[in-house]
């Protein structure tokens, strides 16, 4: 029988009687007990109820509308060795079997083929593409019980770590959330119901478990014109998961909301929330956004690892020259260092890796941060509350009470707080922060322009890292080729060395992606005393910027360019990365 739980388009009822299986007054009687039934039974499971059709005529109907083959046999396609791709206990739990490998596509059957999450569980498990074909439950118990012999390659079986790992989602996928504080039941809307349904919490789950075992930074929810997609932001680019169907959305968004004690029945204006949960154990964060739009409400969720094992700075990707200089800033005893670069450019997982290497036993560390992204062992961490008054200005005056050595404020964003932070350096503080311009010589400017005086700038000022992230090239993909005459001249002085550059081809490692993870494009100004001079007396950026290109000053733009020649990322993505 066809999961009741699961969907099925009004175009079946169609199909069946373009089929000569369904008559329209049996199908008007099949709707109308539909609409009258208190459990809400599929339409599917009453016309095989009242005998209109049989499972397998409905089967045949579902699969045709859904543009899917149907198989009579399909233990006749079974094969020992693609079968393996899916752990036992999945194939029978599920019922489904997987039959062949065509066109880089898992040819998969199944007597639900409505079951979205499910397919996307095993496009994760194995690494394919899913292909659904269909056929009745007997049949697919029959090609599960049958004994196939061993296939004598396995080169097409994914690694046992993805198998692993997916398999433990599946296993858990009903306790990957957390306890969440939810409303009485009596209390509840109708909305709210529909929100805390087995199918709609399960998606949910799903949903933030994949995010999590991506490594996925947001989560977003979308709904368009009649469609519904779900996209991850994984390495910095958005990638769609699953495609839920649209009548969907509102359960979704609901269940959502209800986890982060949101105001389900509220639709038309922006709403923020966070929701706490665990998933395989490790608690993460996740920071909602709802806003209303033309089809529905849109729903983006941050993940946080709070949890998350700390990066060292070794580890950000650095030049060991860059590094080494870096490490003797944030070694100072007082003044600024800030970090500087657009949303999204890894600016906090930098503060944290210097934050995280401080003696926090013999040094009192603190920070003032909006969130509190991760937890940090030995270190005093605040998070700014702007509706009760508690912003980066006024915490870090009274943080500066309660005798600190190391300051991290999670941003400069008005002249006060910048004011605050100048006036703690200049007292013996050392103070690090993070500041939204596109350079390093930029934050001068920008700090004088939030009204700091240029003299407080210059002696106060330690250095400016300024930074962005760029993808990697696949290590288990990458491959040689030799550049053309356009690519090198892109490259300015670098493209005459540029014999040889690699770029992924695409695998199952990478998801046919060519890129696996990130790596830090870095631009470092430790300002001279002709620097420093040049600052006190506010001259305009770009002599600042002639200053430094006399002196040799490193730039994004070449630290990337050395990263492309020793083969860690591509062009693209350093032209890419130097134009935001």
């Amino acid at each position: 029988m066809v999961d009741p739980a699961r969907p099925i388009s009004i175009s079946l009822g169609q199909v069946l009687m373009d089929t000569g299986l369904l008559t329209s007054e049996q199908l008007r009687d099949a709707l109308l007990a539909q609409s009258s039934d208190s459990r809400r039974k599929m339409l599917g499971e009453i016309l095989v109820e009242r005998g209109f059709v049989t499972n397998e005529q409905l089967l045949r109907a579902l699969a045709q509308a859904r543009g899917h083959d149907f198989l009579d046999n399909p233990a006749a396609l079974a094969d020992a060795g693609v079968r393996a791709l899916i752990p036992e206990a999945i194939r029978n739990e599920h019922l489904v079997i997987p039959l062949a490998l065509a066109d880089g596509e898992l040819v998969v059957c199944t007597s639900n083929p409505d079951d979205f999450v499910v397919t996307e569980h095993l496009a994760r498990m194995t690494g394919f593409r899913i292909r659904i074909t269909v056929s009745t439950p007997s049949a697919i118990e029959a090609a599960l019980t049958m004994d196939l012999p061993e296939a004598e390659s396995t080169s097409e079986r994914p690694g046992d770590a993805s198998q692993d790992l997916v398999a433990e989602l599946l296993d858990n996928l009903d306790d990957v959330v957390g306890e969440v504080t939810e409303p009485q039941t009596a209390e509840m809307s109708a909305g709210a119901e529909e929100a805390s349904s087995g199918p709609v919490v399960r998606l949910v789950n799903h949903i933030i478990a994949c995010a999590v075992a991506e490594g996925a930074s947001d989560i977003h929810i979308e709904p368009d014109d009649g469609q519904l997609r779900v996209r991850l932001r994984v390495d910095g680019v958005l990638h769609v998961r699953v495609r839920p169907p649209y009548r969907m959305h509102s359960a979704i968004a609901s269940r959502i909301k209800i986890m982060a004690r949101l105001d389900i029945s509220e639709r038309r204006i922006p709403q923020d929330g966070e929701i706490s949960v665990r998933v395989s154990g490790r608690p993460i964060d996740l920071r909602v956004s709802t806003l209303p739009g033309k089809f529905g409400e849109k729903v983006v969720m941050r993940v946080i690892d709070v949890g998350g094992a700390r990066i060292g700075l070794e580890k950000l990707g650095f030049r060991a020259t860059t590094e080494a200089t870096f490490r003797k800033l944030v070694d100072e005893p007082h003044g600024v260092v800030l970090v500087t670069g657009p949303t999204g450019s890894g600016k906090s997982t930098t503060l944290y890796s210097v934050l995280s290497g401080f003696d926090t036993e013999s040094l009192n560390v603190s920070t003032v941060e909006d969130p509190v992204e991760s937890n940090l062992p030995g270190v005093h961490q605040t998070q700014i509350n702007v509706k009760a008054g508690l912003t980066f200005s006024g915490a870090l005056r009274s943080l500066l009470r309660q005798d600190p050595d190391i300051i991290m404020v999670g941003e400069i964003r008005d002249g006060e707080t910048a004011q605050t932070a100048v006036q703690a350096a200049l007292t013996g503080h050392l103070v690090l922060s993070t500041l939204h311009t596109n350079d390093a010589p930029s934050a001068v400017t920008r700090l004088t322009n939030l009204g700091v005086e240029p003299f407080l700038v210059a002696a106060s000022l330690r250095g400016v890292l300024a930074q962005r992230l760029v993808r990697k090239c696949c290590v288990h993909c990458k491959a040689p080729y030799t550049p053309d005459s356009h690519e090198r001249a892109s490259m300015g002085k670098y493209g005459e060395s540029a014999v040889s550059l690699v770029k992924g081809t695409g695998c199952r490692k990478c998801k046919e992606r060519g890129c696996a993870g990130r790596i830090g494009l870095y631009e470092l100004l430790v300002p001279d005393s002709e620097i420093l001079d040049a600052i006190a007396t506010k001259v305009d950026l770009n002599s600042i910027r002639h200053l430094l290109s006399k002196q040799g000053f490193e730039t994004l733009w070449d630290d990337g360019m050395q990263k492309v020649l020793a083969g860690l990322t591509t062009l693209e993505e350093v032209h890419g990365a130097c134009r935001r």
